[in-house]
């Protein structure tokens, strides 16, 4: 018995490593994956009468990449092409933090945040708006 609830254990915890989750402020509607992609494209800067601030982890931070390839669908030259072009337009990229934590804690305090972050560091100070797994 004692080494089916260690299996059990050890499963869960293994599945909820390669979890990952968009964030947002209490006060965000929920949004679609098409909004979130809009967001984090500067393509959408408004959700009702609220400024949408996207948040991103560093350029070749692992987990950054990952949201790029599943949330973006682009690769990280092909979104390096993205914001060069947007930058002769006029538009800047998201602002980036260096961890996970920042991010979060930003996201908690900042009407219209949003960002991502391992569901491992998740808790009820901030809101899930999508969910996705390796």
């Amino acid at each position: 018995m004692k080494n089916i609830l260690l299996s059990i254990l050890l499963l869960t915890s293994v599945s909820f490593a390669n979890e990952y989750v968009v964030i947002s402020n209490k006060n965000m509607k929920d949004l679609s994956i098409n909004q979130i992609k809009a967001i984090f494209l500067k393509k959408l800067a408004f959700i009702e009468d609220i400024k949408a601030v996207p948040i991103n982890l560093e350029a070749r931070d692992p987990l950054r990449l990952k949201f790029e390839k599943e949330i973006l669908n682009m690769s990280f030259s092909r979104l390096k092409t993205y914001w060069t072009t947007q930058h002769y337009l006029g538009h800047r990229p998201p602002i980036s933090m260096k961890s996970q934590k920042s991010i979060k804690s930003f996201v908690k305090k900042v009407d219209g945040s949003i960002g991502y972050i391992n569901a491992e560091n998740l808790d009820n100070s901030v809101k899930v708006i999508y969910k996705w797994r390796d």
